[in-house]
């Protein structure tokens, strides 16, 4: 799927699902979404490889 805009495609998919979140659900709905949406982004990341979790701490001596 290389020169396909998956991440494009993925993140118009993800505002258009906060918009409809934020105009029925009210606010406390769309955060509660737009925050699992950004863990569930994270663990997607980890998850392919994409973060490489001993870099993100620094090495006690």
């Amino acid at each position: 799927m290389e020169g396909y805009p998956l991440w494009g495609l993925a993140g118009l998919l993800f505002g258009t699902v906060l918009g409809v979140v934020g105009a029925f659900g009210g606010l406390s709905a769309f955060i509660i979404v737009l925050v699992l949406g950004i863990v569930g982004f994270l663990v997607g990341l980890v998850l392919e490889g994409g973060v490489h979790l001993p870099q993100m701490h620094p090495r006690r001596q």
